[in-house]
């Protein structure tokens, strides 16, 4: 059985496309097959995996090739990619203009993973709002909102729930909200203390143990490699470590 999660905010800046990768890699460290698939613009996920952006999710979505030509294996066993660049945004405005059903995006990704033997899919998504982010939320089993801890926070979360409970309600959406997840934690200052304690008042149960702002990270893109490998003892490696543990439970 092969699970999806959906990596989305529509806010940008909170470690999304961290979190993705580095959530891909550690459910590979844990045995899984996992198929990343990068449907944001800026191609990050290529930057933090070493590679180069290519048209992956173009072609997947828009020239309709079939996912095994478009999928590539990476240096890391179990861990393979569909890598994106500037062309996904044409993806975008191309379903926009189509109306493509909200299944499309689902059913050119899932079933083919799925007799391939993958055990997660893993979507990284835009911040901006439109037809590919409702389309990869839709093809979720759960989504994990990455939050960055500051001024306003809840903002993006609010408005991700709110397209999630529009695509419940009219498309029949059947995943959950798998966690909120906090970003860049400092338990330094006051700001973040408070920002963090109204998230925990706000969505209660859903709220994950937060991931320290750590330089460490923003390494990790420089050097084309993730947490796990550039400094597996950091207490980032650990944090994410954590969130690995969460989603292998949550999936059995």
């Amino acid at each position: 059985m092969t699970t999806t999660l959906t990596i989305a905010n529509q806010k940008g800046g909170v470690g999304k496309t961290t979190t993705a990768v580095t959530l891909a890699h550690g459910l590979v460290r844990k045995g899984k097959k996992v198929l990343l698939v990068d449907l944001d613009p800026q191609g990050q996920c290529a930057t933090i995996l070493g590679l180069k952006p290519e048209p992956g999710a173009f072609n997947l979505l828009v020239a309709e090739h079939p996912l095994a030509t478009v999928i590539r294996a990476t240096d890391r066993e179990g861990l393979f990619v569909v890598l994106g660049d500037r062309k996904t945004s044409v993806a975008q405005t191309v379903l926009n203009v189509q109306r493509s059903p909200i299944s499309f995006t689902q059913s050119k990704i899932a079933a083919p993973a799925a007799k391939d033997g993958i055990d997660y899919v893993i979507i990284d998504t835009s911040p901006s709002v439109g037809e590919l982010q409702e389309q990869a939320l839709w093809a979720a089993d759960g989504v994990i909102i990455p939050c960055a801890v500051d001024y306003l926070a809840s903002d993006g979360v609010f408005n991700i729930a709110i397209t999630l409970k529009r695509i419940h309600d009219e498309s029949g959406w059947k995943g959950k909200i798998l966690g909120i997840l906090p970003t860049f934690y400092d338990s330094v200052t006051r700001e973040s203390k408070a920002t963090l304690q109204d998230l925990q008042k706000r969505f209660e149960n859903l709220l994950l143990p937060p991931i320290h702002r750590a330089t460490i990270l923003r390494e990790c893109a420089v050097e084309g490699k993730t947490i796990f490998e550039l400094d597996p003892s950091s207490r980032a490696a650990a944090q994410y470590e954590q969130l690995v543990a969460y989603v292998c439970a949550w999936g059995k």
